[in-house]
């Protein structure tokens, strides 16, 4: 019904009496739009209850939950991106080339879009973004559901008077309504008629409804909703567990090939493979998957909270004690005091104090496993006489002698800070927390902030090198020499790809030269130069002679570039002789 048709229909019945009050729906809207603070919703059973959507009185926020906030229509292909906000597939803006990334720059990366939620407008990597599987399940079971509903009430001639009010109604400012008050009678009981409205374009997603039934007592329609709501509860329950754990999804988070886990499920799983647990599809997520670059499904996240968030509650309570056990439990690694090691770098040892003899046959016993640190020259407060971040060490090589020596070949996993640590038969053992990277986005977004404040600065140098060009044809040679040559400040502005190829460029000069740290047993062991900037900073730690000091410097960093950045350092002040 247009707008004119409403202001000539008869007079609007009074709105239900079950309905909550456009503004409370409002308030409600806009926290739930807001920041997912906890996800997990919260663990106060009795608090829970508020959380809980009712047939009766929430049918506008029941149907919001299918309800793209970008079209405003029913989602379609719906696309979880890597901000943790979902929308139709088809309202993805178009993509473009991205600029000033040079690492990974993978196929699926090199192309993004800025996302369409006002909130938000970051750039998303279209690598990122998949259709979300277990939403696109649940929508279906929806809208099965509401063509249900609608089946069963069009025989009883049941209708609903829906009133829209736009933001501004909402919020008692008349004189700025964009669109006013606009009134249509549909088929069907509130949820079927609000759910109608939204697929047939003609509800914003920010607008509110009150009702008024016609052909049946209000009494009669809220019954109906009621039951309506709870069997579409009841449908929508089998899709929501978890494939790892199989109970219901806690802190959702969805990869990039579209599944989603609970983030703990996830983080567990992550800390020993890198491949999606359902397709095997690699992973970019960090093993840790901090909510800060890995966000949750936010969508997903207000349905389960808003269908179970008393279940959860328990969850969220169980899961919790489960962790503080964990943290109360005993150490959980043992730790090798001796050297530096490095991320997927061999590491050679010699074992002969009987001491380190019981870790390493324990460590075969179990998982292989152990952390190596370097031991400090200075005791720290908590009488921790070794440096408190280290390597993950995994045996893949072992030979015992007779006397109980043993000579290992062991490779690094991961890097690990100590949070607190012990003794056990004279070893020490520790529990430690993993250190990751920035995500992939940040570590792009690094990249492009870095190289475009230094582009103004090149482009400057650039025309006043042109306009002298002249002269500078005419200078002797070594002018020309000492004016490209490279500093620490060039590095901040230099692409990820350009500091690594200036580590390549060196480090096939010194093999030119001969040097002894690059011989051919050197390589042998630790392999030729890589060509990934993730892997040169590790490799290049392990073969050139720098003190411990300045390596160690590279096991608290969060980023491929901040390690280029050092190594390319290096560079510059060995050719400088400064080492």
């Amino acid at each position: 019904m247009s707008s004119a048709q409403a202001r000539n229909s008869p007079p609007i019945p009074a709105p239900s009496t079950s309905s909550r009050s456009p503004t409370s729906l409002s308030s409600r809207s806009e926290k739930s739009d807001s920041p997912v603070g906890n996800p997990a919703g919260t663990e106060d059973v009795a608090a829970a209850s508020a959380l809980l959507l009712s047939g009766a009185k929430d049918v506008r926020e029941i149907i919001r939950l299918v309800q793209c906030g970008v079209c405003s229509r029913i989602l379609q292909n719906p696309t979880t991106l890597s901000c943790g906000r979902s929308c139709c597939q088809s309202c993805i803006p178009p993509t473009y080339l991205r600029t000033n990334i040079s690492w990974p720059a993978t196929a699926n990366r090199l192309y993004g879009f800025e996302c369409p939620f006002e909130e938000c407008k970051k750039e998303h990597a279209i690598g990122d973004c998949s259709v979300d599987v277990t939403l696109n399940k649940v929508l279906d079971i929806i809208r099965t559901a509401v063509e249900q509903d609608r089946e069963a009430t069009l025989p009883q001639n049941v209708s609903t008077r829906v009133v829209t009010l736009d933001r501004w109604s909402v919020a008692g400012l008349s004189s700025m309504e964009e669109k006013g008050v606009t009134t249509q009678v549909i088929k069907g009981g509130r949820i079927v008629s609000t759910y109608t409205l939204v697929e047939n374009g003609k509800l914003d997603y920010k607008c509110e409804v009150t009702y008024a039934a016609i052909g049946a007592t209000e009494e009669e329609v809220t019954e109906g909703d009621v039951a309506a709501f709870t069997s579409l509860k009841e449908s929508v329950r089998t899709e929501m567990d978890c494939q790892i754990c199989y109970a219901l999804f806690l802190d959702p988070i969805t990869t990039s090939c579209g599944h989603t886990f609970c983030r703990n499920c996830l983080h567990r799983t992550l800390t020993h493979s890198e491949h999606c647990p359902i397709c095997r599809r690699a992973l970019s997520i960090q093993p840790h998957a901090p909510s800060g670059s890995a966000p949750s499904n936010r969508r997903l996240a207000k349905i389960i909270n808003g269908f179970w968030a008393d279940i959860i509650a328990v969850r969220a309570q169980t899961v919790r004690a489960e962790l503080q056990a964990e943290l109360r439990g005993d150490f959980d690694i043992p730790i090798f005091v001796c050297t530096l090691s490095f991320p997927a770098m061999p590491t050679f040892l010699h074992v002969f104090e009987p001491r380190y003899r019981r870790m390493i046959r324990r460590a075969m016993e179990g998982d292989r496993t152990f952390g190596m640190v370097l031991g400090s020259a200075t005791t720290s407060p908590d009488g921790r006489n070794f440096c408190e971040i280290g390597t993950l060490l995994r045996i893949v090589n072992i030979e015992f002698f007779p006397d109980g020596r043993s000579l290992l070949e062991s490779v690094g996993i991961s890097r690990f800070r100590v949070v607190r640590h012990g003794t056990l038969d004279g070893y020490v053992v520790g529990k430690i927390e993993k250190i990751d990277d920035v995500s992939l986005a940040d570590e792009e977004a690094m990249e492009i902030s870095e190289t475009m404040h230094g582009q103004g600065v090149r482009d400057f140098i650039q025309s006043r090198s042109n306009e002298t060009s002249t002269a500078t044809d005419q200078d002797p040679p070594q002018q020309l020499e000492e004016a490209n040559v490279l500093t620490v400040q060039d590095l901040e502005t230099k692409s990820t790809r350009e500091l690594l190829e200036i580590g390549i460029t060196f480090v096939t000069k010194m093999r030119a030269q001969s040097v002894s740290w690059l011989t051919a047993r050197v390589l042998a062991v630790f392999g030729d130069c890589p060509n990934d900037p993730a892997l040169f900073p590790w490799w290049f730690a392990s073969v050139l002679p720098v003190s411990d000091e300045e390596k160690y410097r590279l096991l608290g960093t969060s980023s491929v570039r901040q390690r280029m950045k050092i190594c390319c350092r290096w560079i510059v002040e060995w050719e400088a002789s400064r080492w």
